[in-house]
């Protein structure tokens, strides 16, 4: 269903959106799609956004420009999943029965791939003089404060680890 060509991937519009978003309610759902669909750059980490008052669907652009037009449009069923069974009166929510089946049914994606490059967690890692216990913590502690938990001994810092 590659629509788009290698200089088009960069820059979908919001009027390409809407006919992708029309195609897919058409061809995966069978029901027509009535409102509107845009992308919203103030999002960050979700796919897309289906408003429950207004009916519209905005999606990340960072989806289309990242995975390209496979990954988007899973997110498109996902979202659509929410319209329909909303505008049906189901079960539109994450945790409904309804949601999830047919979620399953039009190969819809559960959760959208990350959009945001996650930087590797860091550790400081702490000793007791005492007992020589080593202590992991991802938030660095007041050692002049904190004492070992086990034997009450004083801790040193020793370094931090990625």
């Amino acid at each position: 269903m590659n629509r788009f060509s290698k200089e088009e991937k960069q820059e979908l519009t919001d009027e390409q959106l809407q006919q992708l978003v029309e195609a897919v309610s058409a061809t995966s759902f069978g029901k027509k799609f009535q409102h509107k669909a845009y992308f919203n750059r103030r999002l960050k980490t979700t796919g897309g956004r289906y408003h429950l008052g207004s009916h519209n669907i905005d999606f990340n652009p960072k989806v289309f420009e990242i995975y390209g037009e496979n990954e988007l449009i899973k997110v498109i069923k996902h979202e659509l999943c929410h319209y329909h069974l909303h505008i049906e009166g189901k079960g539109y929510q994450h945790k409904d029965v309804d949601f999830k089946t047919l979620l399953k049914q039009t190969g819809g994606s559960r959760y959208v791939r990350p959009l945001v490059e996650q930087k590797p967690q860091s550790y400081h890692q702490y000793q007791c003089e005492k007992c020589q216990t080593l202590i992991l913590r991802k938030r660095k502690i007041n050692t002049q404060r904190f004492v070992c938990g086990k034997c009450r001994g004083k801790l040193v810092e020793l370094s931090t680890h990625k």
